[in-house]
């Protein structure tokens, strides 16, 4: 069975080698027909602490890393300063 795969935007990198991704989804209300969107949040581990907060970044699973981490970064864009 193949790897799920995640695109999110990082929210935080205070702890070391990992960062914590915000990843959204969209979909249609079953009753009301309107699209909302719903986020959450997942641990992801970032070996080389090359992530920082607004980069856009692929997550996939792994097996257990610690506690809360199941997700490694296998790549991502840095996001543009002016």
């Amino acid at each position: 069975m193949p790897k799920r795969t995640l695109q999110g935007v990082v929210v935080s990198d205070k702890q070391a080698k990992t960062i914590v991704v915000r990843v959204d989804r969209r979909f249609t209300h079953p009753i009301y027909k309107k699209t909302i969107r719903r986020s959450k949040n997942y641990h992801a581990h970032d070996e080389n602490n090359e992530f920082k907060p607004g980069d856009m970044v692929w997550i996939e699973e792994s097996k257990p890393i610690s506690k809360l981490k199941r997700w490694t970064v296998i790549r991502g864009e840095h996001k543009k300063t002016a």
